[in-house]
């Protein structure tokens, strides 16, 4: 699942790997070619609002129809009540991606970043940001290969900056071999949009086990949110001063 956000030639993107095995107990794809894959597209809104009508359901199925348009139909059974079963149906519209275009949705390479770290929990980590956003629109990612981690806002008048010790940096993974510093204590660090940091935080809500965090030095900030049933991917725009 691919998100885009883009902003005066700035983008946003996250993605989220689901394993299927973990959501569906039955599923059946059939693609077009060996790939066995189907792209589209839909609004979030508009998935979100047929989701939230499934929070108590007995089941429910997912299938792409064709109702004088493409869409992502969802059949919800909803739990007996005095003896009258209720099924609701939502049909999601969708736009079906042609394979010609599909290059536009892979991806992006991922650089070699100078730094790997664990992030500190994310309430703990939201709280200082939030702290931090009537000071300034930007906020600076620091870190090292040695644990610390920090968030700085700089102004013509002050300069404020929360420390984090102690926290690991993961060796391997899905990131490409890093080109390390030769000083393990020297921070690296990107400039962000705080506003952009602070969605990025609202990852908590699906209880991660670990999040991580790479940078490249004013380059590039990458985050991996890992967990049980899916894995999330966010690429953050670095601002240059």
């Amino acid at each position: 699942i691919w998100c885009h956000l883009e902003q005066r030639h700035l983008q946003q993107t996250s993605s989220c790997l689901c394993v299927q095995g973990h959501f569906f107990d039955e599923y059946r794809i059939e693609g077009r070619d060996e790939t066995n894959q189907i792209l589209l597209e839909l609004t979030t809104e508009q998935l979100s609002r047929a989701l939230k009508s499934a929070l108590t359901a007995a089941s429910v199925k997912m299938k792409l129809t064709n109702k004088h348009t493409p869409c992502l139909t969802m059949e919800i059974s909803m739990p007996v009540s005095s003896g009258r079963s209720r099924s609701v149906t939502h049909d999601v519209p969708i736009t079906l991606i042609p394979p010609r275009f599909w290059s536009d949705y892979e991806e992006p390479p991922m650089p070699r970043y100078q730094v790997s770290i664990c992030l500190p929990a994310l309430k703990t980590l939201r709280h200082a940001v939030d702290r931090l956003k009537n000071l300034s629109n930007y906020l600076i990612l620091s870190a090292n290969n040695a644990g610390s981690f920090t968030v700085e806002v700089e102004t013509d008048d002050v300069s404020v900056r929360t420390h984090f010790q102690d926290l690991e940096n993961p060796v391997g993974g899905d990131c490409p071999a890093s080109e390390q510093p030769d000083d393990p204590d020297y921070m690296v660090s990107a400039r962000v949009d705080i506003r952009k940091f602070g969605q990025f935080l609202q990852a908590q809500q699906i209880n991660p086990t670990k999040i991580v965090c790479n940078i490249l030095e004013s380059r590039a900030i990458h985050c991996f949110v890992l967990h049980d049933d899916m894995h999330l991917q966010y690429f953050l725009p670095v601002v240059v001063r």
